[in-house]
């Protein structure tokens, strides 16, 4: 297979997993009750707390970034926060408890009733994020999952869950990244106005 043959492969599996994306009526519903939830948390004085592994880490700080600072128009910022940022945190709690508790004992720490929390997963399998989410049920921290597959033991911890259709993981985190620059848009708009 050339590059070029290898690239169309790639673009047209994106192009379907977004076009299932937009007929699987249940997920886009359940989105838009996680973004009329993460309004209602900004709105109530709250803040965002979001994770992942690998690249959906990337993905957790890149969406922390648009709500701080910007996503496409000049406002005040929005408090979010990525856990996967602080070696000396991470480090500390992986080494004195294990990996699998490196967000939930950050949540235990810095969350309050009314904050969310937004686990991204392209499996719905990390002990880690499966851990958060529990977490957040004890806390009443309500939660958002974006995964992919089947969903994984994930889906059934988490207050909204987003399974998205694909079957790479590139595929699955671009669909990921289209939905956190649109829950952000949402919340942008809905608090500043257009």
């Amino acid at each position: 297979m050339t590059p070029i043959e290898r690239l169309h492969r790639n673009l047209e599996a994106s192009i379907q997993a977004k076009r299932d994306l937009m007929q699987h009526q249940a997920a886009l519903a359940i989105f838009a009750k996680a973004v009329d939830a993460t309004v209602a948390c900004y709105r109530q004085g709250h803040r965002i707390y979001i994770a992942g592994n690998g690249g959906s880490a990337a993905d957790a700080q890149h969406l922390a970034a648009e709500f701080v600072s910007k996503l496409a128009r000049d406002r005040a910022p929005l408090p979010a926060e990525a856990l996967t940022t602080d070696s000396s945190i991470l480090t500390a709690i992986g080494n004195d408890y294990g990996f699998e508790h490196v967000f939930s004992r950050q949540l235990k720490g810095k969350a309050v009733a009314g904050d969310m929390f937004l686990g991204i997963s392209t499996s719905g399998q990390s002990p880690n994020i499966l851990k958060a989410l529990e977490q957040c049920r004890d806390m009443q921290v309500p939660s958002i999952l974006f995964a992919g597959r089947d969903g994984g033991p994930a889906m059934a911890l988490a207050d909204y869950s987003i399974v998205v259709p694909g079957r790479a993981t590139s595929t699955i985190q671009e669909l990921h990244i289209v939905l956190a620059h649109t829950l952000c848009e949402c919340v942008e708009v809905a608090i500043f106005g257009e």
